[in-house]
């Protein structure tokens, strides 16, 4: 069967070409989606300061399963027991905090893209450098609390030499340095984050206290990593974690673990989709080809075939063509599955201190899914040929056969159901960036399942249309809709991926629509401010905020700080993975809200101010008390102070601006909201705020747009990523259109000739058949709108609380032209290739 089926690929190369294409690229989509997947499990984030430290300790980043948001530190106790493990030649404890190098009055340093916080510099002490380690390439260690020592690239960027002045901000104060020496870590390894050097001491001051971010752990010589990481945990007792290999790295960047949740989430997602749709195409294009050689199967059985030897035969075609296919399509799907990282990397949705991993295990899996779609395709179509009796088959070669099944009617069954649960999901059970994970594959289960009906669909919509097609274009009309009733299950097969393409394009364009209006509809919530200052590194100067306030025309201004957190107690069955948002401020005029009860002028000291909806929820009214476990895993009983009713979907914790800022990464309050008063020049206001602080290296004074700029780009660049991927599985189901129109219609040259014969003129033959593409066309895009309505009505009520969204309908007008054109050039150009040769030939030839 083997040697037969290899003479049937030679002989059919049409058909298997468009199998191998749809396995080809099939293979490649899901391949791109596996390599993100395989990335986000491994998490590799290999060490860079602390690359010389075979055992870094840190905080536990996470809280009841829940990655935190803000560095956990470590306390100079826990130094001193890590130093007094056996096996510890040296316990290194490294200090870091936010500075930048000034030159001509500007940080030589900023880094206005979506991973600054990954590319600003940090200050530490002297002795860590040890740990990359770092090695003088020119001048000395710092001995002073007045000396410093720069990396390579911040001193050729600051144009510092040993010896020369250079001025640094740190803890908001910029205050000028003797430059004793230049580093440059060995290796040629260069960190993303670029390094000050202090002495141990001055290092220890501008932190402000004695914590520590990590634990470089030097080991004895000849002393086991394994056995001594063991003893460190165990003199730890789970009040430290202790790291080695690629996830050393995470004591340096402990925003990359969020990365990982990130990362598998949109792979899970998007590579869903990909498996879904590729699965689906390929096996389609298959079947199509299949069901059109079952005049031949007829004849084999004729003379004397077993059902058996058909089924083998079937299979070992697919099998070669599928097997060869998947894995070529693994080698651009590597590189696509490479790029795609790039572009999240870039994006600032994944960190840039996570490694691009991609094994075979990616390969695997494509292949696998390519082989698995290919072989249950070309068994059902198998199995049903080689059960039909010879006699039977070659009649149901000339005429279709019943083609709603029992399989066929269950498997469209449960799509369709698995749809709608994952619409009510969307509604009812989704929130935040989770909600896309259920509203996008709806779509494409309803495409699948409204695709597997599709000969009934098509019935019925060409009944309707025969009449009007008729009339307004005669026979060849006529002859178009005499085709589509006689060959319903075969123009359904060419309708399906037009199903898929309207379906998914529609479905998502529009999501990503309603996602944009959503992010529009987002104010600053309850902050009332004119101007923003923000604080590049360290804060602000001392007394900076007072000062801020007496400028003439200010109304009101506070400090300002962000960051996330959960509710430890009581029990909150609304918390999700995320936390909740806290909010820091410390004056109540910079609010636009007012309290429903209690006041919000009493958010000092350990207080929150909770939204209604929060309080009731958690059972607690003014007076009582709440537990919340800060950004950076602390612990802190708050009493609630007032209640407050939100102006939009806000759901951010009020907290003191002090009390929040002490429990960040950096420390100290960022940003100063400045709010104007009635009346006032609002360009004098900014213009005096603005000279105030001057004088401050890396402050900005913007407008409130600085408060959602972050948010906003974040999104912008996520709709990049989002477009991109859905544009290559829209791309793909594109491919999966061409091909099987040209392979259902390069098949039907012994027809179109013998219409020829008849009478027929070669341009009634392209009119024909270019009547039946608008029948595709119309039949497709009605079933791929059907299939988007379970994406975008949902998802719309869930994000703005509405059904029917306010989109731009020419994105839809875009996807059925589109839609429109590829069928007919798709179906037209084969067409007028089968239609050039003479009709004797054409009718004689074999099918």
């Amino acid at each position: 069967m083997l040697s037969l089926a290899l003479s049937t690929l030679r002989f059919r190369l049409g058909g298997f070409v468009a199998t191998f294409i749809a396995m080809f690229f099939g293979a490649a989509l899901i391949m791109a989606c596996g390599g993100l997947m395989e990335s986000g499990v491994r998490d590799a984030v290999p060490a860079q300061r602390l690359a010389a430290a075979p055992i870094v300790v840190a905080g536990d980043q996470e809280y009841d399963g829940s990655q935190l948001g803000e560095r956990v530190r470590l306390g100079a106790a826990q130094v001193r027991t890590v130093q007094g493990v056996p096996g510890v030649e040296r316990a290194v404890a490294d200090v870091s905090f936010p500075v930048a190098v000034v030159r001509d009055g500007r940080p030589v340093t900023s880094v206005p893209d979506a991973n600054a916080t990954e590319h600003r510099p940090l200050g530490h002490g002297w002795s860590t450098a040890q740990l990359a380690p770092y090695t003088l390439t020119a001048g000395a260690r710092p001995g002073a609390a007045g000396d410093v020592v720069l990396d390579t690239g911040l001193a050729d960027r600051a144009g510092a030499e040993v010896g020369d002045r250079v001025r640094i901000v740190a803890d908001g104060s910029a205050r000028e340095y003797r430059l004793t020496g230049i580093v440059e870590q060995s290796g040629g390894r260069t960190a993303s984050q670029p390094a000050v050097f202090f002495s141990d001491a001055q290092a220890t001051t501008l932190r402000g206290d004695d914590t520590v971010d990590a634990i470089g752990v030097l080991p004895e010589a000849g002393a086991n990593t394994t056995e001594l990481r063991d003893r460190i945990d165990e003199a730890l007792d789970g009040t430290a974690v202790t790291l080695t290999g690629d996830t050393r790295g995470m004591a340096e960047f402990p925003q990359a673990a969020a990365s990982q949740d990130n990362l598998v989430m949109l792979s899970a997602i998007f590579g869903g989709w990909a498996v879904l749709v590729a699965m689906f195409g390929a096996s389609s294009t298959l079947g199509l080809t299949v069901r059109q050689r079952q005049r031949e199967m007829a004849l084999l059985k004729a003379i004397g075939t077993t059902p058996a030897q058909l089924r083998r035969m079937i299979l070992s075609e697919t099998l070669v063509v599928s097997v060869l296919a998947s894995v070529l399509g693994c080698l651009p799907g590597s590189l696509l599955s490479g790029l795609l990282f790039d572009k999240l990397v870039d994006a600032g949705i994944i960190s840039g201190a996570v490694e691009f991993r991609q094994g075979l295990v990616p390969a695997a899996v494509a292949v696998a899914a390519s082989l698995l779609a290919a072989v249950g395709a070309a068994y059902i179509t198998a199995r049903k040929i080689a059960e039909t009796r010879a006699t039977d088959a070659l009649a149901s070669a000339a005429t279709e056969g019943h083609w709603l099944t029992r399989t066929r009617l269950v498997l469209s069954a449960l799509f369709l159901i698995g749809g709608v649960a994952m619409a009510v999901m969307t509604v009812t059970m989704m929130t935040g960036d989770l909600t896309a994970s259920t509203a996008g594959p709806a779509c494409i289960m309803w495409a699948i399942g409204l695709a597997l009906l599709a000969p009934g669909f098509t019935k019925a919509i060409v009944w309707l249309l025969q009449g009007p097609l008729r009339a307004l274009t005669g026979l060849t009309g006529y002859m178009a809709v005499l085709n589509a009733r006689a060959n319903t299950v075969r123009l359904a097969s060419t309708i399906t991926p037009i199903i898929l393409l309207t379906g998914v394009a529609t479905g998502t364009l529009y999501m990503q629509q309603i996602e944009d209006a959503s992010n529009r509809a987002a104010r600053n919530g309850v902050l009332r401010t004119d101007d923003v200052l923000t604080a590049e590194a360290g804060g602000f100067a001392p007394g900076t905020l007072e000062r801020v306030r007496k400028v003439p025309g200010v109304d009101a201004a506070s400090s300002y700080v962000t960051s996330t957190g959960f509710v430890q107690s009581p029990d909150d069955a609304d918390q999700t993975s995320d936390g909740w948002p806290l909010q820091g401020v410390d004056n109540a005029r910079n609010l636009t809200v007012e309290a429903t009860a209690g006041s919000l002028a009493a958010l000092r000291g350990n207080s929150v101010a909770l939204p209604v909806e929060r309080a009731e929820a958690l059972g607690r009214e003014v007076g009582q008390s709440v537990t919340l476990r800060l950004g950076d895993g602390t612990p802190v009983t708050v009493k609630v102070v007032a209640t407050y009713e939100p102006q939009d979907e806000t759901t951010a914790l009020l907290l003191p601006a002090p009390l929040l800022a002490a429990h960040t990464t950096d420390g100290v309050a960022g940003q100063i909201l400045v709010h104007h008063a009635e009346g006032s020049d609002s360009a004098k206001v900014t213009a005096a705020v603005a000279a105030l602080v001057a004088d401050q290296p890396g402050v900005e004074v913007s407008d409130s747009g600085a408060l959602t700029a972050g948010r906003t780009g974040g999104q912008q660049q996520l709709a990049t990523i989002n477009y991109l991927v859905v544009g290559l599985i829209v791309g793909y189901t594109a491919i999966s259109v061409i091909n099987t129109l040209i392979a259902a219609t390069g098949r039907r040259r012994r027809e179109f000739g013998l219409q020829q014969l008849t009478g027929f003129t070669r341009k009634q033959v392209m009119a024909m058949m270019g009547l039946e593409s608008v029948l595709v066309s119309i039949v497709g895009v009605f079933l791929g709108t059907v299939a988007a309505t379970i994406t975008f009505f949902p998802y719309s009520l869930a994000k703005l609380d509405e059904l029917v969204p306010s989109v731009p309908v020419w994105i839809y007008l875009t996807v059925v032209a589109s839609a429109v054109v590829i069928t007919a050039v798709a179906t037209l150009l084969p067409t007028w290739r089968a239609t050039k040769s003479r009709p004797v030939e054409a009718a004689t030839a074999a099918v």
